[in-house]
């Protein structure tokens, strides 16, 4: 690619630019702070020497487990700037899940952020890891495979101050590896490379072009990779102002305080906003959610999951339509997007330029271009199924219309994606689930839904034997109560959002008879869904306890 500029080329260009400049708000337990352009930049040099200083080199995989903060924006550019491979962590995973991907991935070095995370790591790490070094942001005294952490600002304040030799990324470099959950929950690591970010950064602001002024919060988890390049690289290209908010419980309040202009978010917090707006009887003035956001955005993106569309036409009615987009982490992660020109209720935007997207006979999109991943890390029978010559194969379903609009109808893999957009498999709980000798069937729900819940059928017999052995009388309270624990405890090794926070009993087994099961025995989950979709239903009446 002639003249190609890689994530960290930006950075620098857009330092040139903007100088001194503000270009970060950030706070964490007090006011506000913001930094110039300058500002992190010498931060970037310093943890970049740092880095280098602990043997890390081009190319080598680098760990960050940590919440938003700003040493999440600094570790990410001080590895684009060196040429690691940046390996985030969701910060909600158990343990056992951050251990499996520290070493699937060959980490050379691991970034905590808190105590708490760090904890959680260093009873799931194997003492034979003991030679990665790792670094803690905060005061802990966790040991990961019996080694004790450097600490953040000792290594800043002792890096050498001299002007950091950069390194120059090639197109097909790998700046990023995510893990995504497969279809039976074993994730896969997926490999971005820097021509994979950068056109797909190019391409959303070629459709939503930003000025200098921007104002951009960000609450999504950098961890994720909507959040990654939608928030965080469009605000390193275009040069923009970008406002981290301390929580995404605080958002409402941060936006008030920042006034933003662009806000991007999952479908859980438009909801959220509107049922807000409604309960404080503000919903009457046209502008009263902008009001509530500081009274400046211009855009609400949206993307993750599935608008509902009464959420959709509220938007729409306080003239600011909230724009979605689609996309998943294979593919850097937008496909289409949605503009303030041209969007429509129920579509996830129109094909973004210089990409194609087509349905199969089969009816699932597949996608080819720059934006495709270079494959599954360590996995290459995952990443031939998953592109064929050339197209990656979404596993959703869906069409586009004459006019380049994207309509998704359904989900030819077994993902749930809550209304947070959370991706959950189904399989992976289910089997969790079952192990229990007192859940003979289980089935997991929650696709567009806040939490997940699940349809219980209980092994009968031995739940009896077990009360009875317990000295507890039989009775519905009793069941769910003993029920409850085991699918806490099946499930305790995973994220927080895997946790099933609602069930009800199934008294009659799946059966494939009724047409809920397979001849192979596999769950008809439209099937199921149908026939208990009022008890589902009853599932989300109210938030869980």
């Amino acid at each position: 690619m002639s003249g190609f500029l890689s994530l960290a080329g930006h950075f620098w260009s857009s330092l040139e630019r903007r100088g001194d400049r503000p270009a970060l708000w950030t706070r964490r337990d007090g006011p506000w702070v913001t930094r110039t352009w300058l500002d992190i930049a010498a931060d970037v040099e310093r943890l970049a020497q740092a880095l280098r200083s602990l043997g890390v080199e081009p190319g080598d995989r680098v760990v960050q487990i940590a919440e938003n903060r700003y040493e999440w924006v600094i570790t990410d550019l001080a590895l684009l700037t060196i040429g690691a491979i940046h390996v985030p962590v969701h910060s909600t995973l158990s343990g056992e899940q951050m251990a499996y991907q520290i070493e699937h991935c060959g980490a050379r070095c691991i970034l905590i952020s808190t105590d708490e995370l760090a904890g959680k790591v260093e009873s799931s790490v194997p003492a034979a890891m003991n030679d990665i070094p790792w670094i803690a942001y905060e005061a802990t005294r966790a040991r990961i495979a019996g080694r004790a952490p450097f600490d953040w600002d000792d290594l800043l304040r002792d890096a050498p101050r001299v002007a950091i030799a950069r390194h120059e990324a090639r197109p097909s470099d790998v700046a990023t590896i995510l893990y995504t959950s497969g279809t039976t929950g074993e994730p896969k690591g997926v490999m971005l490379t820097q021509e994979n970010l950068v056109s797909n950064v190019l391409g959303v602001l070629e459709v939503m072009p930003q000025s200098p002024d921007d104002m951009r919060l960000g609450f999504l988890p950098l961890s994720h990779i909507y959040a990654r390049t939608c928030d965080l690289y469009t605000w390193l290209v275009a040069g923009t102002v970008f406002a981290m908010a301390e929580s995404r419980f605080t958002f409402e309040r941060d936006a008030a305080e920042t006034r933003p202009t662009m806000l991007n978010a999952v479908p859980y917090y438009y909801d959220r906003l509107m049922r807000d707006a409604i309960e404080s009887s503000s919903a009457d003035g046209p502008a009263s959610v902008l009001g509530r956001l500081g009274g400046r955005v211009r855009a609400f993106c949206g993307g993750g999951a599935a608008l509902p569309e009464h959420v959709f036409d509220f938007f729409a009615s306080q003239g600011t339509p909230v724009l979605m987009g689609y996309g998943l982490t294979e593919s850097s992660p937008v496909i289409s997007v949605s503009s303030p020109d041209h969007y429509r209720r129920g579509a996830a935007g129109r094909v973004l330029p210089g990409i194609e997207v087509r349905a199969t006979d089969e009816g699932e999109l597949i996608t080819r271009g720059p934006h495709v991943m270079a494959g599954y890390y360590r996995d290459d029978e995952s990443t031939r199924r998953a592109i064929v010559d050339g197209w990656l194969r979404t596993g959703d379903l869906g069409r586009v219309d004459d006019d380049g609009f994207v309509w998704i109808t359904g989900r030819k893999k077994e993902l749930i994606v809550t209304l947070a957009g959370k991706n959950v498999a189904p399989v992976l709980l289910e089997s969790l689930l079952t192990e229990d000798p007192l859940i003979h069937q289980a089935m997991i729900v929650g696709d567009g839904r806040k939490y997940l819940a699940a349809l219980i059928v209980a092994d009968q017999d031995r739940l009896a034997e077990h009360l009875a052995a317990a000295g507890l009388e039989p009775s519905h309270d009793a069941e769910r109560s003993v029920l409850g624990e085991r699918i806490a405890a099946r499930l305790a090794r995973l994220g927080a959002h895997e946790q099933v926070r609602r069930f009800t009993i199934v008294e009659t087994p799946f059966s494939i008879e009724a047409g809920e099961l397979t001849p192979k025995l596999s769950l008809r989950r439209d099937s199921i869904v149908d026939r208990y979709a009022d008890r589902i239903e009853r599932l989300y009446s109210e938030e869980p306890p």
